[in-house]
């Protein structure tokens, strides 16, 4: 649901904050007061095309916003497009300088007006008069179908990823052949070096240890030899001073116990030094010398320094390429087997596609007779004479394969007797179309069967001048419709007629001003007594008599 919606130095509008709230909000206004503004206000933050014109004179920027209250799939989008969801609402805003360049933000974040776009279907639906044919595009047609019959494209999504999956890998093996064939050669060349070398892991490391040691082997013995003497073997070593030491505070701990445990820890210190001395000892005796097994290390070395230097920084990064090499190798001779293991996959994950996609292709015939009849009953309601039908095409091309199936949902009118049935935007004018969508749309909500895993929808539906050419009882059925479509979605409408004014939940109305020699647009929001007379002034004109509020109120009764 739309919770705010801010507009600064946007057209004529200097500052202006609206609340909307659940149920029917409708905007009422004199002629030109500004009400369409706000609903492209919204339609920009919906992804709309975006002009300089909109920036107000005088000012470096225009600023529209809005606060929806969040749903699954819109947080869905956000983590998906690097967005941290803030609490239960979703803070659009757009930023439109008059140098031509704009910004977008989602949560105070920066964002793209691509993003954008992937909210709205989520988020709202905007009729506007510049914006209904786009907004209801062949896409949203599908989605409101799928609605209207509580059709899942799940399974067809399903056998779609995995087909897509399937002849991806194909083309890679067959687009890589050629490249491959021409790589046998080194990879052969590189796979036979590293095989040969016979490398371990870890080995380049443990050899440059013991060449150090061989490198410096006299001094190494000298040292272990004389650490040895100083600890263990000289005449004063710590070895002897320790066993005298321990003698003496035995002597003590005979008379003091308080000297045992000292004696005890001497004791230990004795042994470990005897201990740490027959390593040093056994140590120096293992040196040797060899000049030759210098030169073999080295010479190992070297190699692994040749190999380092060609496939890796480490031993084991040179192996786990001569491991991928050796895979790649593989491939080649399999080619034949893989090649034929991969088409029986796309074969069959193309037979699983267009089984579920059949499927859902019936499912939608029959849900789409159903459409068109209810939708053409309640088209013809307001004020309108015409057939409808909604049409669906299969294109089974594997080009034209997507995720929601292969079928081509188009709603089609013919507003004339004798004319041919023809797509909306061929035919409908704006106000028209307004009102083909609101009769469409309290079809789906009064007739849809109930889905087992509900089809996505718009949160809010906003329509733009929807009563243009109709009155009387034509415009009591629009506002009807609109109050009924309202017990399950949030609803924006723009209108100038008092029998569609009366059935409001919220009542708007957007008035002119002149101050300082600017002309200003304010928004507010009527309580009972100002709506009354608002929708007494619709009735009677400029000047509201008491026979136009006594009207007013009876109607205002009326659609409750």
């Amino acid at each position: 649901m739309l919770v705010e919606l801010r507009a600064e130095n946007y057209a004529v509008i200097d500052h202006a904050i609206a609340v909307f709230g659940p149920g029917l909000n409708l905007l009422t206004g004199e002629t030109g007061a500004g009400k369409s503004i706000l609903v492209d206000a919204l339609a920009l933050l919906m992804g709309g095309k975006a002009s300089t014109e909109v920036v107000r004179h005088g000012a470096d920027k225009a600023v529209v916003a809005c606060v929806f209250e969040s749903t699954v799939g819109a947080e869905n989008i956000l983590e998906e497009n690097g967005i941290d969801v803030e609490g239960n609402e979703i803070i659009l805003r757009r930023e439109i300088l008059s140098s031509g360049k704009g910004r977008v933000f989602v949560n105070n974040q920066p964002a793209t007006v691509a993003v954008l776009k992937l909210l709205a279907p989520e988020l709202a639906l905007v009729h506007a008069q510049s914006e209904t044919l786009s907004s209801f595009d062949q896409a949203q047609q599908r989605i409101l179908l799928d609605r209207f019959g509580g059709l899942s494209t799940e399974v067809v999504s399903e056998a779609y990823a995995r087909w897509r999956s399937a002849s991806e890998k194909l083309d890679a093996m067959v687009e890589g052949e050629q490249d491959r064939m021409r790589m046998v050669d080194l990879w052969s060349y590189q796979n036979s070096e590293i095989e040969a070398a016979r490398l371990v892991a870890g080995e380049d490391e443990a050899l440059e240890t013991e060449k150090r040691v061989l490198a410096n082997a006299e001094k190494l013995h000298a040292a272990a030899l004389g650490a040895f003497d100083q600890l263990y073997q000289g005449e004063a070593s710590a070895e002897v001073a320790l066993r005298a030491a321990v003698r003496n505070v035995e002597e003590l701990a005979r008379y003091d116990g308080r000297f045992a445990e000292a004696a005890s820890q001497l004791e230990s210190v004795r042994a470990t030094v005897g201990d740490v001395g027959a390593s040093l000892r056994d140590y120096a005796e293992g040196i040797n010398a060899s000049p030759e097994r210098l030169a073999e290390i080295e010479d190992r070395l070297a190699a692994l320094d040749r190999l380092k230097r060609k496939y890796g920084k480490t031993v084991a990064e040179v192996i786990a390429f001569g491991e991928e090499v050796g895979h790649k190798l593989a491939e080649v001779e399999d080619r034949d087997e893989i090649l034929k293991a991969l088409r029986l996959d796309l074969d069959q994950a193309a037979a699983e596609y267009r089984s579920a996609a059949g499927v859902l292709h019936q499912e939608r015939k029959a849900a789409s007779i159903k459409l068109a009849k209810l939708a053409e009953v309640q088209i013809n309601s307001l004020a309108m004479k015409v057939l409808f039908e909604v049409a669906i095409t299969i294109r089974d091309a594997e080009s034209d394969w997507t995720s929601s199936g292969w079928d081509q949902v188009e709603c089609r009118i013919a507003t004339n007797p004798g004319e041919p049935l023809k797509a909306l935007h061929e035919i409908a004018s704006g106000g028209e179309m307004s009102r083909v969508m609101l009769a469409l749309k309290v079809s789906v909500e009064e007739g849809a069967v109930k889905p087992k895993k509900k089809t996505p929808t718009p949160r809010t539906l906003v329509f733009d001048e929807i009563d243009i050419g109709i009155g009387g009882r034509a415009a009591e059925a629009v506002g009807q419709k609109l109050k009924s479509l309202s017990r399950g979605q949030q609803v924006l409408c723009v209108t100038h007629l008092p029998q569609i004014a009366a059935f409001a939940d919220q009542h708007f109305v957007v008035e002119k001003r002149e101050a300082d020699g600017r002309t200003k647009m304010q928004i507010r929001l009527l309580d009972d007594r100002a709506r009354m007379h608002e929708v007494a002034r619709m009735v009677s004109g400029a000047k509201v008599t008491e026979t136009s509020l006594q009207h007013a109120a009876q109607m205002i009764a009326a659609s409750r």
